[in-house]
């Protein structure tokens, strides 16, 4: 009876490793997300009042469970924001993914602006086949970015 129960704890965990390796749900596993991104629209301002802005980036999720980000602003004399550094947002970290809420954490390993360094930022997100649509847990952030998959 002991031996039934071994294998098929075995059996289980095997078969669970399986599904995570092979896109299943676990928290690091990005799902849907997976690929690369390119920016097709950045809006800033208030919730129903955004505006857009004329920035050009991509995303990248991995399968490993992370996620690197690169945008700019055109505008040489915009002002640095907590993302940005002399217009440029640069950051990679590691991603978990609750799929189920639409959302996900970044904790931040490197970044252009070095205060993000450490820090976890949590995103809402809904995708589509071709679409990816970023906006903050807070509102008041005011701002949602669209992506295009490449």
């Amino acid at each position: 009876m002991k031996t039934k129960l071994q294998m098929a704890s075995l059996a289980l965990l095997i078969l669970s490793g399986a599904s995570t390796l092979a896109g299943g749900t676990g928290p690091r596993d990005p799902g849907a997300l997976v690929g690369a991104w390119r920016m097709t629209s950045l809006e800033v301002g208030t919730p129903g009042n955004l505006r857009r802005v004329p920035y050009s980036g991509q995303i990248i999720f991995t399968k490993s469970g992370t996620m690197s980000v690169q945008a700019m602003n055109p505008d040489v004399n915009a002002p640095d924001t907590p993302y940005t550094v002399n217009g440029y947002e640069a950051f990679y970290g590691t991603v978990n993914v609750n799929q189920a809420a639409g959302t996900f954490v970044v904790t931040v390993q490197s970044a252009a602006a070095r205060a993000l360094i450490g820090q976890r930022l949590t995103r809402n997100f809904s995708v589509s086949e071709k679409r990816l649509v970023l906006t903050p847990t807070n509102p008041a952030e005011g701002w949602r970015v669209t992506y295009e998959r490449f």
